[in-house]
């Protein structure tokens, strides 16, 4: 199963008076797990930035202008989230600014039926409590140290780690714990079993061996249980 965790940062709140889209992250789950697939791009707005939005993301005006226009960007946008299913934080925000943005370029909206938002997850969840982005990881012991402003991809990263525990947490990762190892693989850690030092002993007695031993010789000399009495009994094993 594949999910898209997605967020915007933009110049304001409200799309419907000039506001747009400045920042846009995605990051690819599968199976509830980051595949290490991720979409990203700063974007110019085409206008100012507000103080107001600036203190929030850091991201200027100069820094911006230059930048990709979404109408530059917007059909990888979609190819990249496909037909998935979209996790977003507050996702009517998200949503409304991208389907502006959308709307100017004539591209396919974004309904509401394909987006599992976050932030109603939470609030079901933890009734009367924050449920922030910043609230959900100190919540569930997620390392939001390098969020020192709000950025597309670093929320998206967060996000992806609180969703998985919104959902069940440790469910979603089956780990082993004793007598288990983590190898890394690309990006993605894959738990492994280790072998035994020595196999366990034999429970069987020396009568049941016996017994199936005739048993098999019943069988003929073709049958297979009989090779691999041969073969145990040619490696000398019990």
């Amino acid at each position: 199963m594949r999910e898209i965790v997605l967020d915007t940062e933009t110049t304001g709140l409200d799309p419907g008076s000039g506001d747009r889209v400045v920042e846009i992250g995605c990051v690819e789950l599968v199976n509830h797990i980051p595949s290490g697939q991720e979409w990203h791009a700063y974007l110019d707005p085409e206008r100012n930035m507000p103080a107001e939005a600036y203190a929030v993301h850091n991201l200027s005006e100069e820094f911006l202008t230059g930048k990709p226009l979404f109408a530059d960007v917007f059909e990888d946008f979609l190819e990249f989230v496909a037909d998935d299913r979209l996790i977003i934080h507050n996702a009517s925000f998200d949503v409304g600014f991208l389907n502006a943005e959308l709307e100017r370029v004539g591209g396919t909206r974004i309904l509401m039926d394909r987006v599992t938002d976050t932030l109603a997850l939470a609030r079901r969840k933890h009734p009367g409590s924050p449920n922030s982005l910043d609230a959900l990881c100190k919540r569930y012991g997620v390392d939001a140290s390098s969020r020192t402003t709000h950025g597309a991809l670093i929320d998206c990263n967060l996000l992806a780690a609180v969703y998985i525990e919104l959902i069940g947490g440790h469910q979603a990762h089956l780990e082993l714990a004793t007598r288990s190892r983590v190898e890394t693989v690309g990006k993605t850690s894959v738990t492994a079993v280790q072998q035994r030092p020595s196999p366990l002993p034999s429970r069987l007695t020396d009568a049941e061996k016996d017994a199936h031993r005739s048993f098999v010789a019943t069988l003929g000399a073709e049958a297979f249980w009989k090779t691999v009495i041969d073969d145990s009994s040619s490696s000398g094993t019990p």
